[in-house]
């Protein structure tokens, strides 16, 4: 593994690159951007579990921290700007491209939990994304409209532009937590749905925490994400190959849904549901 950072306009973009064992920078060799769940960061799944496993089968991966998030620069920090979230993607290509052991006509991008929707989202307009796989892909933007605003999202919209006002005037900024701190929390207060404990059980436990996945979110800088839907135009701009995976479980974040949704406004695209124990 090989640690990178790159510009995005001001600021930095930190990257891992994952190489495949008997890696050489004479040979050129296919790649695939791999993007973190949201809140996440470049070790966590995006990285660690799907990085280093695509890399032994070959491809040169590269995980990396949305901007304002991680170790990735932008400020303020927490920042979950679907925009910018997007545009990441065609820095990462950017950079992708300048690498001469990189095959560019063959980048393909993998996104996991809402780096999934960002992902078929970031296909439809960068062209050099050749293939795109989702696993338990959310689209974000519904996300937010729906479950993550209680359902009532112009409320939502309306808290949001008054906590952006009060800190334009000075006050403490509001940083949410996406999941319970910890999971005794989320026992104690019966946030025990499938989605959310299981969250809390990878995110906030020795099994996957790391330091800079914090599954925080800055409220003032919301109203973007509710008025943003990944899958828009997708009928008419997403051509390229696409394999969705999800679990056969139905859960809160709503994976299942947008996999299913987003294959029905497709053509050829493949479907694969995975069965847990």
């Amino acid at each position: 593994m090989k640690s990178v950072k790159f510009k995005n306009l001001y600021w930095d973009i930190a990257a891992n690159l994952y190489f495949p064992e008997d890696f050489s920078e004479n040979n050129k060799y296919p790649a695939i951007i791999s993007a973190h769940p949201i809140g996440s960061c470049k070790e966590q799944t995006a990285g660690n579990i799907y990085g280093a496993a695509l890399a032994k089968e070959g491809f040169v991966v590269i995980a990396f921290d949305a901007s304002f998030q991680g170790e990735s620069g932008g400020e303020p920090r927490y920042i979950e700007d679907p925009t910018r979230r997007v545009e990441d993607f065609q820095v990462v290509v950017d950079y992708l491209v300048t690498l001469p052991y990189v095959e560019e006509e063959r980048i393909g991008v993998l996104g996991i939990c809402g780096g999934g929707g960002y992902s078929i989202n970031a296909a439809m307009t960068e062209r050099r994304i050749k293939a795109v796989g989702t696993i338990t892909g959310v689209n974000y933007g519904r996300l937010m409209r729906e479950a993550f605003s209680g359902f009532n999202p112009i409320r939502l919209l309306e808290e949001a532009a008054r906590q952006r006002t009060a800190e334009a005037r000075g006050a403490a900024i509001r940083v949410d937590n996406l999941i319970p701190r910890l999971l005794e929390e989320a026992e104690q207060n019966g946030l025990t749905e499938r989605d959310v404990y299981e969250a809390t059980d990878y995110y906030r436990t020795s099994r996957g925490q790391k330091a800079n996945g914090v599954t925080r979110s800055l409220f003032s800088h919301q109203a973007a994400a509710v008025g943003w839907d990944a899958y828009d135009r997708a009928e008419v701009l997403l051509t390229q190959p696409l394999m969705v995976v999800v679990g056969d479980k139905i859960g809160a974040f709503g994976a299942y849904r947008d996999g299913c949704e987003i294959i029905g406004r497709g053509e050829d695209f493949t479907l694969i549901n995975v069965i847990y124990p």
